[in-house]
């Protein structure tokens, strides 16, 4: 006897008489919900109109009014830790992913792996096996830097980990005009210039739009997850000009009136408890009175730059829920919004025209006054721009410090769920204490579904992650969660039970120096009120309960304290060895993967090529910082911009002969902002340049044999440039950043 199915009492019904959504899902409630997480980068828990700014983001704000809104939601501070605990419900450690992927601390240290673990699937993977299409758009930054390659691996690149489909990028950031784009597993171009009015936030939500659209009409009764990363509003801070002009002038008041106003519209939206103090301006970010005429000229203007970025990025965000309601899928789709840490002081004192070259120069005078000589260039494609941190102060209204730092500012961020059939009064704020890792455990809750034992052959470990599906209902219930412990960088902090320990390793040396702070957040929502000294037993009692998360999540080792996010200034002491890597027969624009270990100091790059006409050997960066070495018209050149609208160049002085020869350029490092360039064809000396700005940021990759694909290096050629013939072998032989002294860099080069 046969066994009876879901689909018998359909059988011999026409399709019209048949409910499909209630065969799909086995019972009378329908199919699945839908999913979207939102993601945004680096922005403040004030930033949204919803949460107190002025900066004009009606969409999400309706996003607020249609759901609701969290107050007391906490990230890791950090993009890659952020990401890994939202998508698999799991304290970011744990995972192994101890802060960026691109972090590395002791070899096979498991809270170091460069990606997620195995042993904890992905939203995308557990929804997957429960039959929903899975979509990933946007920034992954989830797979290490060595895997950045067009040839992969690609098993941790969204489409290892559950995604159907994927567009986007790889590295922690990105240029919105000329961007770094995969599709799936492949690399290709944008659709369009910037000039022809490209801008990546668009291309994003097209794509997302396209996705989801292709889905529902191919598959109506099967559920989707859709993860929409935007690069925004990480910088650089980039918007079409007309976004940008419409705050001409907002700004003007200063970060310190702008604070106070946001702080009182929170009060005024009950977005924050009345009682809630405000912080005093955080001790790097000057009074605004204090300032010169051009100094305020020039900060309002990154401010106003930064708001037209975020006008144009919930516009994008409208697009695509406007288009689901279109749809008719929207009540029917769980959306959740998040940004992934507070705001970011990465723009030191004084804002960066250029943050990727002058967050190592660190001169605040040069950064006033390369912002002044470009500074109507902000906020387009010829900037990489950031604002000062007394912007990232206010963006993070009312609370201390910034992204990095596990006060509130770098952890308490918007949190925005939109699920009318769960939400029975929307519009409401909630306040119960939650954390990114209890995200996913929250969404498969709602929709009554348990994580599987084993994905892909892989035992599966349990969520560390509590659900919080009872604040959706009941806005009066306590908090569920009991305690969440945090760590970026060495700064570290605990909560328990309406108290929390927090530490800024940022500022010591060593870890015996450390001096914790402790506040009572049921009674100072802003941690205002530092009360370590009176209560020293509940200190210490929680420095111990901290010790105890720590060693179940697998935070030791941990990382050294963070050169670019600490307003101090404390930098990496890099250690980089001794590298060769060769290539051969490349016909095509080749990108290299995490190039930073090659490029970084001292190195040689020696290319035999069989030339029939010109372009490009060996680019690195883009128009915002590196080099590039090209023929042109049968003269060998090459290109050093400063990323601050310089360059020098050096062309050889001899031809390059047509067939094969051999051409070499030596870079050598100098010192903290100088180099020197030198040519050399089939052996014989063409000249030497002195760079008086050598790159003194890390790039994020986007080196390429044979092309530059993403913005030119230099404006004498358009991208890709690709070169005409073959490059038959090119050696690169890096002297790592150990060798710095005259004898250690001339033996190297004897020896190359």
């Amino acid at each position: 006897m046969s066994k009876t199915t879901k689909y018998e009492g359909y059988i011999g019904r026409t399709v019209a008489e048949t409910d499909w959504r209630k065969v799909n899902d086995g019972g009378e409630s329908g199919k699945k919900p839908n999913v979207v997480y939102i993601v945004l980068d680096d922005l403040g828990f004030a930033h949204l109109g919803c949460y107190g700014s002025t900066i004009e983001t009606p969409n999400i704000d309706r996003l607020a009014a249609e759901g609701l809104r969290y107050n007391n939601f906490h990230t890791t501070a950090i993009c890659s830790a952020t990401r890994a605990c939202l998508l698999t419900g799991v304290n970011h450690h744990a995972v192994g992913v101890n802060a960026l992927v691109e972090s590395f601390t002791v070899p096979g240290s498991p809270n170091s792996l460069g990606h997620i673990s195995n042993e904890y699937g992905t939203a995308a993977e557990i929804l997957k096996i429960q039959g929903y299409g899975t979509y990933a758009v946007g920034k992954w930054h989830l797979s290490s830097t060595g895997d950045r390659t067009q040839s992969g691996p690609f098993d941790q690149w969204p489409l290892g980990r559950g995604f159907d489909k994927y567009y986007g990028f790889l590295p922690p950031l990105m240029d919105q005009f000329n961007p770094e784009l995969y599709r799936d597993n492949s690399p290709v171009y944008q659709t369009k210039k910037a000039s022809e009015g490209y801008h990546a936030s668009e291309d994003f939500t097209d794509n997302a739009i396209d996705y989801v659209g292709a889905h529902v009409n191919a598959f109506p009764d099967k559920p989707f997850f859709l993860y929409l990363a935007y690069g925004a509003m990480h910088s650089p801070h980039h918007a079409p000009r007309e976004y940008i002009e419409k705050y001409k002038g907002k700004f003007d008041a200063g970060w310190d009136e702008i604070r106070r106003q946001w702080y009182e519209n929170q009060k005024r939206l009950g977005v924050i408890p009345n009682n809630a103090e405000l912080t005093p301006r955080n001790e790097f970010a000057p009074a605004w009175d204090s300032l010169s005429a051009d100094e305020k000229k020039l900060f309002a203007r990154y401010m106003e730059v930064f708001a037209g970025f975020l006008t144009h990025t919930d516009e994008q965000i409208g697009r695509l829920i406007d288009y689901l309601r279109r749809l008719e899928v929207l009540d029917d789709t769980i959306v959740v919004f998040i940004s992934d840490n507070g705001a970011s002081a990465e723009g030191g004192q004084s804002g960066r025209f250029n943050e990727m070259v002058s967050m190592y120069i660190r001169t605040e005078e040069n950064d006033i006054s390369v912002g002044l000589k470009n500074f109507d260039l902000l906020g387009t494609e010829y900037a990489h721009n950031h604002y000062p941190l007394g912007w990232a102060n206010a963006g993070n209204t009312p609370f201390p410090w910034y992204k990095i730092f596990v006060h509130s500012g770098g952890v308490k961020d918007p949190l925005i769920i939109r699920y009318p059939k769960a939400i029975a009064d929307p519009g409401a704020v909630r306040g119960q204490y939650h954390h990114v890792s209890d995200i996913t455990p929250t969404v498969l809750d709602v929709i009554g579904m348990e994580k599987p034992g084993e994905i892909k052959g892989v035992p599966q470990k349990p969520f560390t992650g509590t659900s919080f599906k009872y604040t959706l209902a009941n806005p009066d219930e306590k908090t569920r969660k009991r305690v969440q412990y945090y760590e970026i960088f060495g700064n570290r902090a605990i909560w328990k039970d309406g108290w929390k320990a927090v530490v800024n390793h940022s500022f010591s040396d060593s870890y015996e120096d450390d001096v914790w702070e402790l506040y009572h957040t049921d009674a100072d929502y802003s941690e205002a009120r530092n009360v370590a000294d009176e209560h020293p037993k509940k200190l210490r009692e929680l420095q111990e309960e901290w010790l105890i998360e720590a060693s179940k999540n697998n935070v030791f080792p941990m990382l050294p304290g963070n050169a670019i996010h600490n307003p101090k200034h404390k930098m990496f002491n890099f250690q980089i060895p001794e590298t060769r890597r060769t290539f051969r027969l490349i016909t095509k624009p080749f990108d290299i993967g995490f190039s930073n270990i090659l490029f970084t100091g001292t190195f040689t790059a020696t290319a035999e090529i069989d030339r029939r006409g010109d372009g490009i050997i060996l680019a690195y960066g883009d128009r915002h910082g590196g080099f590039t070495l090209y023929v042109k018209e049968n003269k060998l050149k090459y290109v050093h911009a400063s990323g601050t609208r310089e360059w020098v160049e050096l062309i050889a002085k001899d031809e390059v002969p047509a067939g094969t020869s051999t051409v070499k350029l030596q870079y050598i490092r100098t010192g903290i902002k100088n180099g020197k360039a030198l040519l050399f064809i089939n052996g014989e000396p063409q000249g030497q340049l002195d760079i008086p700005f050598a790159r003194n940021m890390l790039n994020l990759g986007n080196a390429t044999i044979g092309g530059n694909k993403f913005s030119p290096v230099s404006e004498e050629y358009e991208v890709p440039f690709a070169f005409d013939g073959e490059i038959t072998k090119l050696t690169v032989h890096s002297a790592g950043a150990n060798i710095r002294t005259e004898d250690e860099i001339k033996r190297f080069l004897i020896e190359d």
